[in-house]
């Protein structure tokens, strides 16, 4: 859930956003290459089937404290649909992101 940037910085706030509205998307996602996605909360079977068949990760990490995670950003592009502005599919570059591994490639979840 990223806000726009001010004043040269490379992200706004940067929280997670609730990862069950995006779990009819998110199998695409891992087919398509994805190998991690970041948000909070549990996620579907399909998603975890997901996760296991293209070996990818779901990390979670804290709701609340998007101004503190940018401070982990290091890069940010758009990848597709930059006229969604903030909400554009980003690849983000993180250095020391503090998260958690949610659901593994062997689909083990701590949920």
């Amino acid at each position: 859930g990223p806000t726009p940037n001010r004043n040269g910085e490379v992200i706004g706030s940067c929280g997670p956003t609730t990862s069950s509205r995006m779990d009819k998307f998110t199998p695409l996602l891992y087919k398509s290459g994805i190998s991690v996605t970041i948000g909070k909360g549990e996620r579907s079977k399909e998603v975890i089937e997901a996760i296991k068949k293209y070996k990818g990760a779901y990390l979670m990490t804290w709701g609340g404290c998007g101004a503190y995670l940018r401070k982990f950003v290091k890069e940010s592009s758009v990848l597709a649909f930059p006229e969604f502005g903030a909400e554009a599919v980003r690849e983000l570059v993180v250095q020391d992101f503090p998260a958690v591994v949610a659901i593994d490639s062997c689909g083990r979840t701590i949920f």
